[in-house]
C-alpha cells in the first residue's frame, strides 16, 4: 500500500451535486431549444467511449494540442516560474504530466493542484500524480470551476492549466462569466494555459464529433441511457437521430439529437412530461471553435490578456498563455 498522502478539499458534496445535476436537467428539458447537461456523457462506459474517441483519426484535438504541449512546454515552463500547477477539470490527469515534468526540469513546482467536480475520479488521479512526483504536495479540491476558482489556494506563482478545448463547450455567456472569474481570482504573477480548437474546414470539425466508425454516436447515445437509468426517463433511442452540426454564424458544433416524430418523453424523478415535436432539437452539448483576434478581444473584455500563442503547423488548434491586465 501507497505511503503517500494527498490533502483533498471538498467544495461540493455528492447532494450537492445530485440536487444540482437534477435542477439543470429540469431547466434544460424545458427550455428552447431542449437540452441536457453533457455531465450526463460520462459516466463510467461514457468516460471509457470518449477515451477511445480521443484515438481516432478524426478527433485531432488530443493529439495535436499534445503536439504542441510537446513542443512549447519547455517555454511555458520558463516563461511563468510557477511553483503552484492547477488543473482546471483535471480527470485523468493524463496531458498534465508534460507541464509537471517541464516545471520540475524549471525547478519551480512545489505544488500541484487539482480541480474537478468527480470526486472519485480526481482522488484517483490525484494519488497516481502523488506516487509519481512524490517531492509535490498535491492538494485536490473537489469543485466546480465555474464556481470555485477564487477558493483555491493562492500561494505562490500559479499557473492555471485548461485544456483540451473544455471552455469551448461552455455557452457564450458562461465563457464570458468564465473568464471574468478568471480575472479577478488571478494574482499578478499568476497565468491561465488554455487549450483552443481553432476554426477550419468545418467538415473535418464535424466529422471529430460523428466519426465514421459510430463512436461518437454510441458515446452520445450512452449519455440519453445513463440518464434514463438515473430519473426513470424513456428516451427511446430508435426515435432520436443523432446530429453534429456546423453552425456558421455561431462558428460552432451542436452536438445532439433530433427527434424522430411526435412524442413525448416522460421523466418521472423529475414529474416532468416533456413533448418533442418531429425533427425538434435535443442538445447534448456545443463546441465553439475560436480565431486568435476575435478571442484575443474576448480576453480583453474580461480583463485579461494574451501573453503568448503557439499553435501547429496546420494551424488546427492553440495554446494561449494570458495573464490579468495590469
Amino acid at each position: 500500500m501507497s505511503t503517500v498522502s494527498v490533502c483533498v478539499e471538498t467544495l461540493v458534496d455528492e447532494t450537492y451535486r445530485r440536487e444540482a445535476l437534477r435542477e439543470a436537467t429540469l431547466q434544460g428539458l424545458r427550455a428552447a431549444p431542449k437540452h441536457v447537461p453533457a455531465i450526463w456523457l460520462y459516466d463510467e462506459r461514457g468516460s471509457l467511449l470518449f477515451d477511445e474517441i480521443t484515438r481516432l483519426p478524426e478527433y485531432y484535438l488530443t493529439r495535436t494540442e499534445r503536439e504542441i504541449l510537446e513542443e512549447r512546454v519547455a517555454e511555458i515552463a520558463s516563461e511563468t516560474h510557477a511553483d503552484t500547477l492547477v488543473e482546471l477539470g483535471s480527470g485523468t490527469s493524463e496531458k498534465i504530466r508534460l507541464l509537471l515534468d517541464a516545471l520540475v526540469g524549471e525547478g519551480t513546482l512545489r505544488r500541484y493542484v487539482p480541480l474537478d467536480v468527480s470526486e472519485e475520479v480526481l482522488v484517483a488521479s490525484a494519488q497516481k500524480i502523488a506516487e509519481e512526483y512524490p517531492a509535490l504536495e498535491v492538494h485536490a479540491v473537489v469543485g466546480d470551476f465555474e464556481r470555485h476558482l477564487s477558493a483555491l489556494p493562492a500561494v505562490g506563482r500559479r499557473l492555471f492549466a485548461f485544456l483540451g478545448s473544455t471552455i469551448g463547450g461552455l455557452q457564450t455567456e458562461a465563457r464570458e462569466r468564465f473568464l471574468q472569474l478568471v480575472a479577478t481570482s488571478l494574482g499578478p504573477d499568476d497565468a491561465l494555459l488554455l487549450g483552443l480548437d481553432l476554426v477550419k474546414d468545418p467538415a473535418r470539425i464535424v466529422a471529430a464529433y460523428s466519426d465514421s466508425t459510430g463512436l461518437s454516436e454510441k458515446f452520445q447515445r450512452n449519455g440519453l441511457a445513463h440518464l434514463d437509468r438515473t430519473l426513470g426517463s424513456d428516451f427511446s433511442q430508435a426515435r432520436f437521430q443523432h446530429r453534429a452540426v456546423w453552425d456558421p454564424e455561431q462558428e460552432r458544433v451542436d452536438i445532439g439529437f433530433r427527434s424522430a416524430g411526435a412524442q413525448v418523453v416522460h421523466v418521472p424523478k423529475l414529474e416532468l412530461e416533456v413533448p418533442f415535436a418531429d425533427r425538434e432539437l435535443l442538445r447534448t452539448g456545443v463546441s465553439a471553435k475560436f480565431r486568435g483576434e476575435r478571442f484575443e478581444g474576448e480576453l480583453w473584455a474580461a480583463g485579461l490578456k494574451l501573453a503568448h500563442w503557439w499553435t501547429d503547423a496546420r494551424n488546427d488548434f492553440a495554446l494561449a498563455l494570458t495573464v490579468t491586465i495590469r
